[in-house]
Order: C-alpha cells, then sequence, then structure tokens
C-alpha cells in the first residue's frame, strides 16, 4: 500500500493556490495565466522567453502567446532581440507591472504560509528536497521517453 497518495495531492494545492491568486487578477483586471507569467518571469529572470515558460511551467503554446499578447497590449511586458541572437524573441517586465507583481508575489507568500503552517525549517527543507526530486525523476521520464508532459 502507498502511504501517501501523490496524485491527490495536486487538486487541493491548486484550489488553495487559485483561491490566493484570484484577488490579485480582480483586482488588477487580468487571468491567472497573464499572472502566472509575469510572475514566473519575475521570479525566475533568467528565463525569459516563450518557449522557456512553455517548457519549464508545461503550459499550452497556444495559451502562453495568447497571455503574451494582451500583456504586451496592457504594457506589462515588451518583447526584443538580443544583439547577439536575432532569432530568439525574450521578454522583459515593464515598470508598469511592479505593482502588480508585488500584489502577486504577496499572495504567493500567503499560499506557502497556509500551507506550509506548522512545518519547521528542517521540515520545510525536507520538502523542497523531496519535491525538487520527484520533478526531476518526473521530467526525467519524459525525457527519455520522449513523452510530452502534461
Amino acid at each position: 500500500m502507498i502511504p501517501l497518495n501523490l496524485w491527490e495531492l495536486p487538486a487541493p494545492i491548486k484550489a488553495l493556490y487559485a483561491d490566493c491568486m484570484e484577488p490579485v487578477c480582480h483586482t488588477y483586471h487580468i487571468t491567472r495565466m497573464e499572472l502566472d507569467i509575469l510572475l514566473f518571469l519575475a521570479n525566475n529572470p533568467k528565463y525569459d522567453t516563450a518557449a522557456e515558460i512553455i517548457e519549464i511551467r508545461y503550459l499550452a503554446k497556444s495559451h502562453v502567446s495568447t497571455s503574451l499578447k494582451t500583456l504586451e497590449a496592457e504594457g506589462y511586458i515588451k518583447k526584443y532581440y538580443k544583439p547577439e541572437d536575432k532569432r530568439v524573441l525574450h521578454l522583459s517586465i515593464c515598470s508598469k507591472a511592479a505593482d502588480l507583481i508585488s500584489a502577486g508575489r504577496q499572495a504567493q507568500e500567503n499560499f506557502l504560509s497556509i500551507m506550509l503552517d506548522g512545518f519547521q525549517p528542517e521540515e520545510r527543507k525536507l520538502l523542497k528536497e523531496c519535491h525538487f526530486r520527484i520533478q526531476h525523476n518526473i521530467n526525467l521520464y519524459f525525457k527519455e521517453t520522449k513523452k510530452d508532459a502534461l
């Protein structure tokens, strides 16, 4: 018998995260996908292309493309090419997004504080290590089988 049903855990985690993010989306009149993309770019500055967002977050190309168009039209991001490589389109966060990103990060902190309430620092560290190991194993499986992940 498996002591922990890992496949059941994502549903309540996603529900909690959505509940924490919803007020930010409502306040700034953006979709969850748009907020997720902005926060991804803000929290992971070394990944600044649509392809990286799609690959790392396992998001649909069409959803990312649509959201990036909206974020650019709203003045939250800009697209640019690096001088050394005109083939890859990069994404940059505009100053207009500062308050939105701050509110999103605050919502993320609230999410984590709810989810990890009562965990000691060493337990949080171990949980993080286990999470990365599980994610690595899943990514390796998909890479070796040449299947697309979710």
